[in-house]
């Protein structure tokens, strides 16, 4: 892999990290609190989308090829209608990318008319440059358009309010000092007064298989809609401890049924 490809994947992240520190002020006291000076090494880096051209998985993913990533994983999720990919990088300091896409077709015509007409506000020449990946909203729908989405998906919504940007960045427990478990991380998480995910357990996943994962619920920050302000939920930060596969090597994918309560993370619905 050329040194000027590997630049432009660091450009890259660096330019998405000072994207996604905008939408979740918590991230620097995640740092803070974790790193204690330390370097915090990254994961991960999630992205959402919608099956919809131009903007569906296979066109965005172009982008990280272009880095030089190479896809290691598919997955399903049916409840929440969604399939997604991870990919790699053959330098392992450069994060792995976990991207979903919503099946807008399983969904009522309503919801499908309103993303219909989100993504037909896109100018599709723009999609062609990695910077769409952290561009936000390329619409304006009301709150009430969003509240809509929400009866069906918490996914949708959240794409209506905040776009194409990281959905969360992940640190990387393995590579964090001073902390050998997650359990120990989560703990000095809520000893400083985070909010973790609770949904499946605070832990998702265990060693058998290979991965386990937490995160904090999403910041919540003001949001303009069209017909006024609303602070909804925003980004969140993850944190994964990853265990040896029987060659020795850490296990790089990721678990389905985990994933799929991580994504909870940023519901907005009332409990």
């Amino acid at each position: 892999m050329s040194a000027s490809t590997n630049s432009a994947a660091h450009r890259f992240f660096e330019a998405l990290w000072a994207d996604y520190i905008q939408r979740t002020p918590s991230a620097s006291k995640v740092h803070e609190v974790l790193g204690e000076g330390h370097e915090i090494i990254n994961d991960h880096v999630a992205f959402r989308t919608f099956n919809i051209a131009p903007v569906n998985l296979a066109a965005l993913t172009g982008h990280f090829e272009a880095m030089g990533y190479f896809a290691n994983g598919d997955y399903a999720f049916e409840q929440k209608k969604l399939r997604a990919k991870h990919f790699e990088h053959s330098d392992p300091t450069l994060p792995k990318i976990f991207i979903s896409e919503l099946l807008v077709e399983e969904f009522s015509p309503a919801l499908q008319k309103i993303v219909q007409d989100m993504v037909a506000s896109i100018n599709a020449a723009e999609v062609t440059n990695p910077e769409f990946l952290y561009s936000g909203t390329h619409w304006q729908v009301s709150h009430q358009q969003y509240e809509q989405l929400l009866e069906e998906s918490e996914y949708a919504a959240w794409m209506s309010a905040f776009g194409f940007c990281a959905n969360h960045f992940t640190v990387s427990v393995n590579e964090l000092p001073g902390y050998s478990t997650l359990e120990s991380v989560n703990q000095k998480l809520k000893d400083s007064g985070f909010t973790l995910n609770a949904s499946g357990g605070e832990i998702k996943g265990s060693p058998e298989v290979f991965l386990e994962q937490s995160s904090t619920m999403a910041d919540h920050i003001p949001v303009q809609f069209s017909d006024g302000e609303a602070v909804i939920p925003s980004c969140f930060y993850e944190f994964a401890k990853r265990y040896e596969i029987a060659d020795g090597k850490l296990y790089t994918g990721f678990v389905a049924a985990s994933a799929d309560k991580i994504f909870e993370s940023t519901n907005a619905k009332k409990a």
